[in-house]
C-alpha cells in the first residue's frame, strides 16, 4: 500500500504511537510528516509503502492552527502540561491583544520552546529539560502568513494562524503574554491545514484502525 494518510490525531499520544499503531494495522511501511504534540490533535499526515520517501516534501509545507490559551498563566512547556512558573491578575483588554498580535505577523525570529524536539548537542531538547539541564536554543526564522483573534473572554482567547513550517505555536502564545506582560499559556491546539491538505477531508485513527487490513483506507489520497 503506497498511500498519504489523512489522520485526525486525538489528544494524548504521540505521532509515534500513531505510525506505530498504522503499522501494526496495516503491515506496512509508515512514517510521518510532521510531529504534533501529545496534547495537540487534528491533522497528522501519514505516508506507506514508497510515499515514505516523499516526508521530506510535507515537512516544508506550511501549516494552519487553531489555539486556545490562557493569560495570566506561565508554565516551563508553554502549555497546560507543564509546571506554572508564575501567574499575574492583571486584566489585558481586547484592544491590547489586537494591537499586540501585529506584532506577530510576517517574518520573525522565533525561540522553540524549551520542552520540544529540536536537536542540542545531538540530543532532543526536552531530553535535557527533564533532566535539568540548561536549555538555550537560538532563535528559527519563521513567517507568520495571517494570524487572527477569533475569540476573546479573559482570561481564555483563541488564534487562528497560518504560519510556515518550523513554526511552534506554543511559543507563539508564550511570546504573546510576555508582551502583554501578564503571561500565556496553551491549553489545546488544533492542526487544521498542511499544504493542500485539510482537517475535514482526515479521518479519526479509530476508524481508519477498524478498517480491515486489505482496504485502501478511506482517509488515503493517491494522487
Amino acid at each position: 500500500m503506497d498511500a498519504i494518510l489523512l489522520i485526525d490525531k486525538p489528544k494524548g499520544i504521540t505521532s509515534a504511537r500513531a505510525v506505530a499503531l498504522v503499522k501494526k494495522r496495516f503491515k506496512t511501511k509508515v512514517g510521518h510528516t510532521g510531529t504534533l504534540d501529545p496534547l495537540a490533535t487534528g491533522l497528522l499526515i501519514l505516508l506507506t509503502g514508497k510515499r515514505t520517501k516523499q516526508a521530506s516534501t510535507f515537512l516544508h509545507m506550511d501549516k494552519g492552527y487553531m489555539v486556545r490559551a490562557i493569560f495570566g498563566t506561565t508554565t516551563t512547556t508553554y502549555d497546560v502540561a507543564g509546571e506554572v512558573v508564575k501567574t499575574c491578575d492583571r486584566v489585558v483588554t481586547r484592544e491590547e491583544v489586537e494591537d499586540a498580535l501585529k506584532g506577530f505577523t510576517g517574518e520573525l525570529q522565533q525561540v522553540p520552546p524549551v520542552f520540544s524536539a529540536k536537536k542540542l548537542q545531538g540530543k532532543k531538547a526536552y531530553e535535557l529539560a527533564r533532566k535539568g539541564v540548561e536549555v538555550e536554543l537560538p532563535p528559527s526564522t519563521v513567517t507568520v502568513h495571517s494570524l487572527r483573534l477569533v475569540s476573546f473572554d479573559y482570561p481564555e482567547f483563541t488564534l487562528e494562524c497560518e504560519v510556515s513550517s518550523g513554526f511552534y505555536v506554543r511559543s507563539l502564545v508564550h511570546d504573546l503574554g510576555e508582551r502583554l506582560g501578564v503571561g500565556a499559556t496553551v491549553e489545546e491546539v488544533r492542526r487544521i491545514r498542511v499544504g493542500a491538505y485539510h482537517i475535514e477531508n482526515a479521518k479519526t485513527l479509530d476508524d481508519l484502525l477498524a478498517e480491515a487490513p486489505s482496504q485502501h483506507p478511506a482517509s488515503a489520497v493517491t494522487q
